[in-house]
């Protein structure tokens, strides 16, 4: 079936990987965990439609074995792969090569496998606004946008394309402040004219600030799990904001809970997960058109 479950040392062979299986498996996702990604369900039926012969499998990998995966990967002929958390810094670290845009956002989760190396890009950026975009019919540019999660791999790049989009005011928040102050620097440097600012989540000024945001972004791992609580209190939201959880498994997070019921319009990441999706296809097959085939495996149950 599509999507199947590998561990790493299940990339030492061709025997190995592709026992009982009609097509070889030729693109993947890394992550730790990773059985709850829903990448193979839009990227295999773009294979297929497109007439590629080849599967997309999914790859339980642990932390400091993502350059040992790449490694096997390209030895066994993989075309590209995909990046999901923990991993995103690690995967930069382990490219050959990495895209201008990719190590401004300080993180990859694309990466095209060829003979001259392994290279690196971010698709989230992208993916993120197409999403926005289709979600709020907003554009990003002029938005006050806070980014919960600011200090993890999907958050930075997050955060570095809103700047780039032309955001009017970006506010950073994560459980510790250390891992976002060089982030906040670092935007500051590219993009002096805009107004950064970082706060810890158990900041007091946050719910208040909150508010303020037209746009908040949950890029946390915080409502991954059904139980998981809001990462922010309840009296950060306001009516007519827009709230958008990068998460999609479970489609409502509590966070999305509480931001509807304080009249905030609300959105999870499926639409995100499908454009960057869409980016990453076109950077393995260029001038594919993958979207159609990829919501459609999206929706399908």
């Amino acid at each position: 079936m599509s999507g199947d479950l590998h561990f790493i040392d299940d990339l030492l062979s061709r025997d190995l990987l592709d026992a009982g299986h009609a097509k070889p498996a030729r693109l993947a996702v890394i992550g730790c965990p990773v059985t709850h990604s829903a990448s193979p369900r839009m990227h295999q039926p773009a294979l297929d439609e497109a007439g590629i012969d080849g599967r997309y499998i999914k790859v339980e990998v642990e932390p400091g074995q993502v350059a040992e995966a790449f490694a096997r990967m390209q030895a066994l002929g993989f075309i590209g792969c995909n990046v999901t958390v923990p991993h995103k810094f690690e995967a930069m670290a382990a490219c050959t090569s990495v895209d201008p845009g990719a190590v401004e956002m300080g993180a990859v989760n694309t990466v095209c496998f060829a003979r001259d190396g392994i290279h690196g890009f971010n698709t989230d950026g992208p993916g993120f606004e197409a999403a926005v975009s289709e979600a709020f019919s907003i554009p990003l540019a002029g938005l006050d946008v806070l980014i919960v999660g600011a200090g993890g791999g999907a958050g930075g790049a997050l955060a570095a394309h809103c700047a780039r989009a032309g955001v009017s005011r970006l506010v950073l928040a994560n459980r510790s402040l250390d891992k976002i102050e060089s982030l906040a620097g670092n935007i500051r440097g590219h993009h002096p004219q805009l107004a950064v600012e970082s706060l810890a989540l158990d900041a007091p000024r946050l719910p208040g600030v909150a508010r303020t945001c037209q746009l908040v972004v949950n890029a946390s791992s915080v409502g991954l799990k059904a139980s998981d609580p809001s990462p922010l209190p309840r009296e950060s939201f306001a009516p007519g904001q827009r709230v958008f959880d990068t998460i999609y498994q479970p489609p409502r997070t509590a966070l999305l809970s509480d931001a509807a019921a304080a009249g905030a319009e609300i959105a999870n990441g499926a639409t995100m997960l499908l454009h960057q999706g869409v980016h990453a296809f076109r950077l393995w097959f260029p001038g594919s058109d993958p979207a159609s085939a990829m919501r459609r495996g999206l929706a399908a149950p």
